[in-house]
């Protein structure tokens, strides 16, 4: 009895998919590695709820491969799927978390990739456990994250302050702006 043609459709397409994530996470890391020496305040990405799961999955899809390729025989293409998510969950996904979130000179790495400054049209911190900054983007309905260890919080509104000073940062407001307050203050 041979493997499921929908079940091999399936994973293919799942493969697709994780093709499209591990190359964004490739891309992202080599990003970060052009940023890494302008980094003026950074600390590593949080592990995401469960990742010791996420990396056993990993490795039983890396067996799971063993078992297809090596020990069924079967042609490469039919484990592609499980061989994208394997190097999702075994090798993209703990690369993402060594990429230092945080500021850099021209701009900031959030929770889902990097903003620069002149893109920032708002901000908002959330108090509370954890500390987050919202950054909205200055053209597009877009927030990204960013949390902030609590230990780095006060640096944190130093630099956004600092930042909004040298015009790096050019808050807008939706109500109307007769010039009469200072923009560092809305940090």
């Amino acid at each position: 009895m041979g493997p499921d043609p929908y079940l091999q459709r399936l994973l293919q397409l799942l493969g697709v998919g994780f093709l499209f994530a591990n190359l964004r996470v490739l891309a992202l890391y080599i990003r970060f590695r052009r940023l890494r020496p302008t980094a003026e305040l950074t600390w590593p990405g949080r592990k995401p709820p469960l990742y010791g799961l996420l990396l056993a999955l990993g490795v039983t899809l890396g067996l799971l491969l063993f078992y297809k390729i090596v020990l069924q025989h079967r042609p490469p293409i039919d484990a592609f799927g499980e061989a994208m998510m394997c190097l999702y969950y075994g090798y993209a996904l703990p690369l993402s978390l060594r990429i230092g979130r945080g500021f850099y000179a021209h701009g900031v790495w959030t929770d889902r990739g990097f903003m620069p400054y002149a893109a920032i049209g708002g901000l908002s911190w959330r108090d509370g456990s954890p500390v987050t900054l919202a950054l909205i983007h200055r053209e597009r309905p877009l927030a990204r994250l960013l949390v902030v260890p609590e230990r780095h919080y006060a640096a944190a509104r130093r630099i956004l302050r600092d930042k909004i000073a040298q015009h790096d940062i050019r808050l807008t407001g939706k109500g109307l702006d007769l010039g009469d307050r200072d923009a560092r203050e809305m940090v």
